[in-house]
């Protein structure tokens, strides 16, 4: 297929196509794909992961069919039952430059590409923050009743701020509004690496975290790099873990046994099972994916037993030191509750990570639009009522 060009009456707009994956990945590790900050959930490897779902790569800039490219998408798509027509999802994604005050020449042309390939609507994930929140302002900020949205931020980011304005004046919407309403995190868990040394990260560290560090170091408790041979033995704990804290994130072990195998044969280490043991026995296994200059701690599993020689603890402090090895500028925590009351169930996730002394970064959350047509926007509303249902 050819690219989309410039068209006269739409303004300067950059020519966008399908690619190939090995242009794709090319792009990503170039230095200004780096410094776009793509997450694993653009990876091309992560059509691999997700069952149920068609799958696009696209690209744009100056020649995206000669490899010369300023900007990428991996757009899942999913049909709607009884129609050829097609949701688009790009999870985190376009892999764009949202600081670019001319949006419509990237985001015209990928628009009409999807309403093209058949989609009635589209999700996309901007990659700027919103606001933040410093460790030190939201540990005095916890009460009864209390949310993330009641302490001023420490941190609003203007590029943020701006980019939502953008998508508001094209006829997107925040997913959920105000709160959340995404199938991705809206607010995660950041410690910032860049410039900073193994004795600073430590002193970052709250006291209950340097201690049991400590603790489990004593009681002989070992950190390894693990295999795939141990995503059996990772699941079996996180089951546990599951019903121990209350949450189900409904994945199964065939999920992450497909992701592990996908995003190391795109690159090897891409995605680490990190894993503790004691006295021959894991006790706590946790995930961890590398792309670029970022690094995520994807999802964490613990025993109910031997609690005390703190095992997730030391875990964490080895995935720390080792993504600041590998020159990230971040070490992502992932999801957070917005809730800042004790007394809720899910504030123990926060708390805890608060004491690597990070940030809650809330980002700009996922937008929806219908695509252009009478039709496609019948079909949006029509898919609407059916996810307030379900």
């Amino acid at each position: 297929m050819s690219a989309l060009l410039v068209t006269a009456d739409r303004g300067q707009e950059t020519p966008l196509a399908p690619i190939t994956s090995a242009a794709y990945r090319q792009f990503l590790a170039s230095g200004e794909g780096v410094a776009l900050g793509a997450g694993f959930l653009q990876c091309p490897s992560w059509a691999q992961v997700k069952e149920g779902w068609r799958a696009q790569l696209v690209g744009w800039g100056p020649d995206p069919e000669a490899g010369r490219l300023a900007g990428v998408a991996l757009v899942l798509l999913r049909q709607l039952p009884g129609t050829r027509k097609y949701f688009a999802y790009l999870p985190e994604g376009p892999v764009a430059d949202w600081a670019d005050p001319g949006i419509d020449g990237w985001l015209g042309p990928l628009l009409r590409h999807l309403r093209a390939a058949g989609a009635f609507a589209v999700r996309v994930g901007p990659s700027p923050a919103y606001r933040r929140w410093s460790a030190a302002r939201l540990k005095p900020a916890t009460g009864p009743g209390r949310r993330l949205a009641d302490v001023l931020a420490s941190e609003v980011d203007p590029l943020g701020t701006a980019v939502a304005e953008r998508l508001r004046a094209r006829g997107w919407r925040r997913c959920g509004g105000e709160e959340d309403g995404d199938a991705q995190p809206r607010h995660v868990f950041q410690v910032p690496l860049t410039g900073r040394t193994p004795d600073d990260l430590w002193s970052g560290l709250n006291q209950e975290w340097r201690r049991n560090v400590r603790r489990a170091k004593k009681s002989g408790v070992e950190v390894v790099v693990g295999s795939a041979a141990e995503l059996p033995e990772f699941y079996r704990l996180l089951r546990i873990t599951e019903e121990r804290d209350g949450f189900r994130l409904g994945r199964s072990l065939a999920y992450y046994e497909r992701q592990y195998a996908a995003l190391n044969a795109e690159e090897p280490g891409r995605m680490k099972l990190y894993l503790a043991r004691h006295g021959g026995e894991i006790l706590a296994a946790h995930t961890m994916i590398h792309v670029g200059r970022r690094v995520w701690y994807q999802t964490g599993a613990s025993a109910d037993h031997r609690r005390e020689v703190r095992p997730s603890n030391l875990l964490q402090w080895r995935m720390l030191l080792d993504a600041q090895a590998l020159g990230a500028d971040v070490y992502d925590m992932r999801g957070v509750p917005s809730t800042l009351d004790p007394d809720d169930r899910p504030y123990g996730l926060l708390r805890w990570k608060l004491g690597t002394g990070g940030e809650v970064v809330e980002t700009l959350g996922e937008w929806e639009r219908p695509l252009d047509g009478t039709a496609n926007h019948a079909l949006y509303r029509a898919f609407q009522t059916y996810l307030a249902r379900r």
